[in-house]
């Protein structure tokens, strides 16, 4: 990556401010190098926001971000990675669980808690569509980021994203996603995309066909579909079409078996790869389990031992996920409207890129008891931004004194917040469509 690249990109990113441009600018400025900010009028601390901290919340709720022109630019500057590219799709929750006044919250469930616990919460989900980089880590590379409303599902605006990013990737793409998407209809509708493939971790009670035997002749019609394939059903395992033994990147053991042109009773033209993989040192846990299995949608002549041993790359997206709510305040600041949350969350993934971006531009600043022998952190990087910056000047530019303001209209009735309801029901996932 070159400094001139890192400019360019920084040019291009207030390219797509297109209301309240420099004050966003300089809020991400902010955003990038205050390492030890708490919440949003932390931010306006730093040198690089150049204006009060009222101006903060006033660049969120005035701001507008073209939100096609931005996935573009972030496509565009993607860094290089390795080859296959990987990409990433998943869904978190944003916990806005007083916030009686925020409009679209939905109950979500709470995950990785102690075993015999359930939680709720209720707030918003935002889905992401990451690009993997090649050793597992928390350097992942954000493509898209969208709310996800309560009128459409998960799958949805996976699909959503997927679509409008597909033209503009190379087509050896392979796309991971965990089992939150075993979704007939998502199967069918990724079947279309021009990439290589999708992998999908499966859930156990789903059921497979066989192709269809041979007419025999005989009285009564031919049978429409074969046998079945459950994985939760062992004796439906027999007959692969293809093995493989081989070890994962760590050396440890692994063994695959996979069945090719497989069918749905849903959707019997879409044809599917079954992988089941077991790794026999495995500990058989619900976070180290000794079996998985996964679904190929893609090109039937793809290297599938390499593309299912890729799957561990797809965790990555969780240390994504940690960094950013953790270190970039994703799900701190307590803002009214969903609209005000999705500008925030475009500036924390532009933070989250610009520091990929920046990697291998800076002098990294070690505390004394962190070891200097590993590969650096997202926020190592971040905090040696300030000097960086400087190098790299900005676009926005400077504030100009607008004189006092004149107030409320005398007279004027200040009403109370208008109150809005949480939604329970799930939406519906549209029916499939036969081709």
């Amino acid at each position: 990556m070159h400094l001139n690249t890192l400019k360019a990109f920084r040019h291009a990113v207030y390219g797509t401010l297109e209301r309240a441009k420099d004050a966003l600018f300089n809020l991400l400025d902010a955003l990038v190098t205050e390492d030890r900010a708490h919440s949003l009028p932390e931010l306006s601390l730093s040198p690089h926001f150049e204006r009060g901290w009222g101006s903060v919340y006033e660049a969120l709720e005035d701001g507008r971000i073209n939100e096609k022109h931005l996935r573009e630019v972030l496509v565009n500057f993607r860094p290089a990675s390795c080859s296959p590219l990987r990409l990433a799709v998943d869904a978190t929750g944003i916990a806005r669980l007083k916030a009686v006044t925020s409009a679209d919250r939905s109950a979500q469930m709470v995950h990785n808690l102690p075993e015999g616990e359930t939680a709720r919460t209720y707030g918003w989900q935002f889905s992401t569509v990451v690009a993997l980089p090649e050793q597992p880590s928390s350097w992942t590379y954000v493509l898209s980021v969208q709310r996800i409303e309560t009128a459409i599902t998960a799958q949805q605006m996976a699909w959503t994203q997927l679509r409008e990013l597909a033209p503009q990737l190379p087509t050896d793409t392979i796309i991971l996603m965990d089992r939150g998407y075993d979704s007939a209809w998502l199967w069918c509708q990724l079947s279309t995309l021009p990439v290589q493939g999708t992998l999908i971790r499966l859930k156990k009670n789903r059921c497979f066909y066989r192709p269809a035997p041979a007419p025999t002749g005989k009285r009564g019609a031919p049978r429409k579909r074969g046998e079945k394939l459950q994985p939760c059903d062992v004796t439906t395992h027999s007959d692969p079409d293809g093995t493989w033994s081989g070890s994962d990147t760590v050396g440890r053991p692994v063994q695959l078996r996979w069945w090719h042109k497989l069918t749905l009773k849903e959707a019997g033209w879409l044809k599917l790869c079954v992988i089941r993989v077991e790794r026999p040192q495995a500990k058989r846990t619900k976070c180290d389990p000794r079996v998985s299995w996964f679904v190929w949608i893609g090109q039937a002549s793809a290297d599938l031992p390499a593309a299912t041993l890729s799957y561990v790359h797809r965790f990555s997206q969780e240390h994504g996920y940690r960094f950013d709510k953790q270190s970039l305040l994703w799900d701190k600041p307590k803002l009214r409207t969903p609209e005000q949350f999705e500008r925030w969350s475009h500036l924390v993934a532009i933070a989250h890129n610009v520091l990929v971006l920046s990697r291998y531009l800076v002098t990294p600043q070690l505390r004394p008891w962190e070891n200097r022998h590993r590969e650096l952190s997202p926020q190592q990087v971040r905090r040696a931004m300030s000097k960086l910056l400087p190098q790299l000047g900005t676009p926005a530019r400077s504030p100009r004194p607008r004189g006092k303001s004149p107030g409320r209209p005398k007279g004027a009735t200040i009403r109370k917040a208008e109150r809005f309801h949480i939604i329970h029901q799930k939406p519906k996932v549209p029916p499939l469509v036969p081709k």
